[in-house]
């Protein structure tokens, strides 16, 4: 397992983060466990979660991940081996259910969001606090462009100093050891690091995006800020929701599978997407790679990436995310997944 800085904190997190979103719906508390026991046996100590996890959000699983993810600790008494990431809900994308639907990014809110994920995770601080997506009218969660609808939105937009105050004060209290952004743009992330540096507040240290073969919009921006910034990536989804594991090739709908059990995930299944993924499949087996080798291999060799979040439903399918990350893919390899790009680039933004 090789580590990086995360940032200027001086925390060192491995290439590998365990991603959890599916504990309390797709894994029980047992199989929730073993993953996050073999996780740690093997160096994989970068653990992230959520509020509003499980996926997808329903009112009775909500804060189930945590919960389980608290339980952990408590039973095995490690929270000092572990880096803990967890991310405050937005406005409207979060639901009603959570925090009576007050998911502002306001000084009372995000109090009241870390009260509760610490009580459920049962630790006195996180290691690293994200805000899940930006609280304004922006083009995230699949959207390429920022048009009309966004500029003319009348809809309320927190303060950014204000958010970056009140998430400083956590920090200065302790409850917080870092903070990062997900789902962002280039705008929000340089305006965030000039407010920190303006007003000597506390800064950004990552941005937890989408990145894959199928989605390489962060490097339109994001990765020109990382280098200069030294804000790395975070990167979710690396394997486009199972897509680019090739379980999904040729129609195939295994079951128990994310895909097959939810209809709302279709971002990946598009005829643009279903064409790149097959292509991709095809260069891995030239090449004696598995599809899964091939996508977590190429993130894991970006430079702006700081750790690649992986998520699993089952022991098999962690383990062999795990040992992809010993692939280290040649120039004939990356030439011609650069040659795919260029003929269907970003089918899946």
């Amino acid at each position: 397992m090789q580590f990086k800085p995360l940032a200027h904190t001086g925390i060192l997190v491995p290439e590998i983060c365990l991603g959890t979103m599916t504990f309390g719906e797709q894994n029980t508390q047992a199989e929730a466990f073993e993953q996050l026991d073999y996780a740690l046996e093997h160096g994989l100590n970068f653990w992230d979660t959520a509020e509003m996890y499980p996926v997808p959000p329903k009112p009775e699983t909500q804060g189930s991940t945590e919960t389980i993810i608290g339980n952990w600790i408590a039973a095995r008494g490690g929270r000092d081996k572990i880096i803990l990431a967890s991310k405050i809900a937005g406005p409207s994308q979060g639901g009603s259910h959570i925090r009576d639907g007050q998911t502002k990014f306001i000084a009372s809110e995000i109090e009241s969001a870390l009260d509760h994920s610490l009580q459920r995770l049962q630790t006195d601080y996180l290691d690293l606090y994200q805000l899940h997506w930006p609280q304004r009218p922006t083009n995230f969660f699949g959207k390429l462009g920022y048009g009309n609808a966004e500029a003319n939105s009348t809809q309320t937009i927190t303060n950014l100093e204000e958010t970056l105050v009140a998430l400083s004060h956590e920090v200065k209290k302790g409850r917080i050891r870092s903070i990062g952004l997900s789902n962002e743009t280039p705008w929000g992330t340089l305006k965030f690091l000039q407010l920190a540096e303006k007003h000597g507040l506390e800064k950004i240290i990552s941005v937890q995006n989408p990145y894959s073969l199928l989605n390489r919009t962060y490097e339109i921006g994001l990765s020109e800020i990382a280098h200069y910034e030294g804000v790395g990536l975070l990167a979710y989804s690396p394997l486009a929701f199972g897509y680019l594991t090739g379980k999904f090739r040729h129609g195939a709908r295994p079951a128990n599978a994310r895909v097959t059990l939810f209809s709302r995930f279709s971002r990946y299944s598009n005829a643009e997407s279903e064409w790149a993924t097959e292509q991709y499949a095809q260069l891995a087996e030239q090449h004696g790679l598995t599809l899964t080798q091939l996508a977590l291999a190429f993130i894991k060799q970006q430079f702006f990436v700081t750790s690649t979040i992986i998520g699993a439903t089952n022991l098999d399918q962690l383990k062999e995310n795990i040992d992809a990350f010993d692939v280290n893919l040649s120039e004939d390899i990356l030439k011609g997944i650069e040659d795919i790009h260029r003929q269907q680039p970003n089918p899946a933004p």
